[in-house]
């Protein structure tokens, strides 16, 4: 498996460049996961439900599966969050692993910038940055991307995602 992040600030486009980027990928032939990192509490699961109510009822792990799909739930409790390592090593067995977030982690990364959201750019301070993708051209050190050129940025992608054993020993 190999994996590339993508980095940048809240509202910047992350998940859109993502939902363009992955039916792209996954047209060419390659098996894709995800990995997203949440700053807050989050809930994939809902009040009545069997599965929560195992949740509540303190299960570390609830598993829910159907002819369609299953979904694991891992109760932390008290617990510190898991490493992107760790997560990665949960990971099914694919050709790709997008990783949304995560942007102190020791991986390629594709910074995601939007001019008009007025924020300053990762990039000089993450050496983990290999490209930028933008909605306007920047002068910087290194590629910059046109956000909406969606093959350019499969392309770029495709040639720099590491070996996931690479993850937190790769200079950028």
């Amino acid at each position: 498996m190999r994996v590339i992040g993508v980095a940048g600030w809240s509202g910047s486009g992350k998940t859109t460049l993502l939902g363009r980027l992955i039916p792209a990928l996954v047209a060419q032939g390659c098996r894709v996961s995800t990995v997203k990192h949440a700053h807050h509490a989050f809930e994939i699961d809902q009040p009545g439900k069997d599965s929560h109510t195992h949740r509540i009822a303190g299960a570390t792990e609830v598993m829910v599966a159907s002819a369609r799909r299953w979904a694991l739930i891992h109760e932390l409790r008290e617990e510190p969050e898991p490493s992107l390592h760790a997560l990665l090593a949960r990971v099914s067995p694919v050709d790709l692993v997008l990783v949304e977030g995560f942007k102190r982690e020791a991986l390629p990364k594709i910074e995601v910038h939007r001019a008009a959201l007025g924020k300053k750019l990762l990039q000089p301070d993450d050496p983990y940055i290999v490209a930028v993708a933008a909605d306007a051209p920047l002068n910087l050190p290194v590629p910059v991307l046109a956000l909406d050129d969606i093959a350019a940025v499969v392309a770029f992608v495709l040639a720099r995602a590491i070996p996931v054993g690479e993850v937190g020993r790769h200079g950028g």
